[in-house]
């Protein structure tokens, strides 16, 4: 094991330590980790600076705030997983296509939960997979719906990729797609991130009208004639509604 390795295994055993005792001291640290006093001490400090431990005035150490913001976090996307999945579940067996949800992850989009019973080719999209913001619908439709700020910085940090044959790379192109997604309601692609693909998203909201995820019907290409997704747009945006309503959205 490296150094570097060992490092954060101990840090990580330092902190497993407030699993069952809320507040420490740095003498009740060494005895209870066996880790020697210089490398608690350094541990310490380290966990302290990136705010995973905080320490009070009692000289005792506790979990920091960065854990309650990690724990929101979790706890957000374990809450939009536990109310979609029923609904994911229905909009699946209706229209025996792969049913996608995602919430973003810095610059990119994290695919949460996924169900495809009926679908009989297996896609490009999988549970922890990530995707850039600007391919593919469901991906897409989180950026449509950042501020006009925030999306101009993410196309001017980002390096555009040209992922599958249908990839959006021209800005401009971007862009459009952006405003289409804001007016309609909902993002359609055709083989951005894998070739031969769509996939049709609406946005989820959450009480406070922030979008907070998205959800996508997907499939073979050659399933998604003009008809096709004229029947498939108004029931991934009912899914989504269904879903938003229960997390408190008001429309």
């Amino acid at each position: 094991m490296s150094t570097k390795n060992k490092t954060v295994v101990r840090s990580l055993d330092i902190l497993n330590l407030f699993i069952d005792h809320p507040a420490l001291t740095f003498q009740e640290i060494i005895e209870l980790s066996g880790i020697p006093k210089s490398s608690v001490y350094r541990m310490l400090t380290s966990l302290e600076e990136m705010m995973f431990l905080e320490k009070g005035a009692d000289s005792k150490y506790r979990l920091g705030l960065l854990f309650l913001k990690y724990g929101n976090l979790v706890s957000k996307r374990l809450d939009i997983r536990k109310i979609a999945y029923p609904i994911m579940e229905a909009l699946h067996y209706d229209v025996k296509e792969a049913i996608n949800l995602i919430v973003q992850q810095g610059d990119a989009a994290i695919y949460i939960e996924k169900i495809d019973t009926y679908q009989k080719v297996r896609l490009y999209t999988a549970v922890g997979r990530n995707s850039p913001l600007y391919a593919g619908a469901c991906s897409r439709v989180i950026l449509s719906h950042l501020t006009d700020n925030e999306i101009e910085k993410y196309l001017d940090s980002v390096e555009i990729k040209q992922l599958a044959k249908g990839t959006i790379t021209d800005r401009d192109e971007l862009l459009v797609s952006i405003q289409d997604a804001r007016k309609n309601g909902y993002t359609i692609s055709h083989s951005e991130l894998e070739n031969f693909t769509s996939s049709i998203a609406a946005p989820i909201y959450d009480f406070s009208g922030e979008v907070v995820a998205g959800i996508s019907i997907a499939g073979i290409e050659a399933n998604y004639s003009e008809d096709n997704i004229g029947n498939l747009i108004p029931k991934v945006k009912g899914a989504a509604l269904e879903i938003s309503r229960q997390l408190g959205y008001v429309d």
